[in-house]
């Protein structure tokens, strides 16, 4: 069974603590952190070493993976030295801020040869998983159109709780790099790539930012489909991600992963397969409270990586995979600061506010 230290012992970095208490192919050995009461706090509570310094961490031969969970534009720093060090790495979402930071990650693992994996847990939701496969046997016919929603609600006290937060540098942009990330990932995964953005951004609900609480983009895919991302922080009191898939021989809904709506065509005709449960999901789970996050679907990703580390084969959320969202998303605030659609891929991007 592998190791893994995590490095970074706030709220996310507890609730990966608290997942490798169900993982099977790795376990919690270590943490760390740069403030001494988070590290020990972390360390106390599950029993294992905590340190304050990255470099001894990365010195241990008992520690086979870094689990990073620090502040998002910090994510490389870690990472990369991870890599030199010749470690596995599992990698909260984003991989880092913008598409150039990212390819600086990936080539650091090619060339140390180790795993790296990123956490876009939802990919590994029962519902999200049949409609990928319907998507990819053609049984959707032709995708035309697709959406989706992230209408959260984040009080002014979480931007408030840490100087990072709401930040270029370390935050990475607002709603759509913090928090509509994954239902955009999910949106890459099951559809395909985006060709082109044009998008709006704007505070209206928090101050003391220098990031958007709103955002809107319309999107072309690279199958010809046409598509909406919506993400919000101001939508009191929060409500369910929602993803709407829509093609020439079906439609399906996910509300927070699960679906709502499911009708194919061959199913109504065939009536052999049993459809999924369509229950109307309230706004749950982290749509008002960033820690209310479902367990079973992390250690199913943290589990992943560590099993590709095992085989040898890719985990299912690689460097290159987790790079995808963050190019569609610097792509989204390049063309809402410009007012002018923007092409992917997308090479370099900056925010002008920084």
């Amino acid at each position: 069974m592998f190791t893994a230290a995590i490095v970074g012992s706030g709220g996310i970095g507890a609730h990966h603590a608290k997942c490798y208490q169900s993982t099977k192919e790795i376990r919690l050995a270590a943490v760390m952190d740069i403030v001494p009461e988070k590290a020990e706090k972390l360390g106390t509570q599950y029993n294992v070493p905590w340190f304050t310094d990255l470099r001894k961490l990365l010195c241990r031969k008992d520690i086979d993976f870094i689990d990073v969970c620090v502040p998002s534009g910090n994510h490389g720093d870690v990472a990369i030295a991870a890599a030199r060090a010749h470690k596995h790495c599992i990698c909260e979402k984003p991989l880092d801020v913008t598409p150039q930071r990212c390819d600086q990650i990936i080539r650091a693992f090619q060339k140390s040869g180790t795993v790296l994996g990123g956490i876009y847990q939802h990919r590994f939701a029962d519902d999200v998983l049949r409609g990928r496969a319907a998507i990819q046997a053609g049984r959707m016919g032709r995708i035309t159109l697709a959406l989706c929603s992230t209408p959260w609600w984040r009080t002014q006290e979480y931007y408030d709780s840490g100087d990072w937060r709401g930040t270029w540098k370390l935050d990475g942009g607002g709603t759509m790099m913090n928090q509509s990330i994954h239902a955009i990932d999910l949106l890459l995964y099951m559809i395909g790539p985006i060709t082109s953005v044009i998008a709006r951004t704007a505070l209206l609900a928090h101050e003391r930012v220098e990031i958007e609480d709103v955002a809107v983009a319309t999107v072309e895919f690279a199958c010809g489909a046409l598509g909406v991302i919506m993400g919000t922080t101001a939508a009191f009191p929060g409500d369910a991600v929602r993803h709407e898939i829509m093609g020439t021989q079906g439609t399906f809904y996910l509300h927070d992963d699960k679906a709502v709506l499911w009708k194919l065509k061959d199913e109504i005709e065939s009536q052999k397969d049993a459809a999924p449960a369509a229950t109307q999901i309230a706004g749950t789970g982290a749509s008002s409270d960033p820690m209310a996050l479902s367990s079973d679907i992390f250690v199913r990703t943290i589990d992943n990586v560590a099993h590709a580390a095992r085989t040898g084969t890719p985990p299912v959320v690689t460097g290159e995979e987790h790079k995808k969202a963050v190019e569609v998303i610097c792509a989204i605030y390049k063309s809402a600061q410009t007012g002018k659609p923007v092409a992917l891929p997308l090479k370099r991007f900056k925010p002008k506010h920084s």
